[in-house]
């Protein structure tokens, strides 16, 4: 028995096809709240929303310069980024 073209076990009602987004998880609330420093101020420093920064948070993927702009407005090197970003 099929429901929308899918097997019953894998139909999922509502998903419209999509699938879940990749998360990658991060230390970049931890940091940005250990500073007292604001998503938007973080946002700020970094020139990207305060949009961009609470999908990166919730661990959503992001561009390699979006994770770089991050890191340098935490006040860390380049070189940290295994600290902010788990590889």
């Amino acid at each position: 028995m099929t429901i929308y073209g899918c097997p019953i076990g894998v139909a999922v009602l509502g998903s419209a096809g999509k699938e879940k987004p990749k998360l990658e998880a991060n230390n970049v609330r931890r940091i940005r709240e250990g500073l007292l420093m604001s998503k938007a101020e973080l946002a700020r420093r970094a020139k990207l929303s305060v949009l961009t920064i609470d999908r990166v948070e919730k661990g959503l993927a992001c561009r390699m310069d979006t994770k770089r702009k991050i890191i340098l407005s935490l006040g860390l090197k380049l070189s940290d980024k295994n600290k902010v970003f788990k590889p």
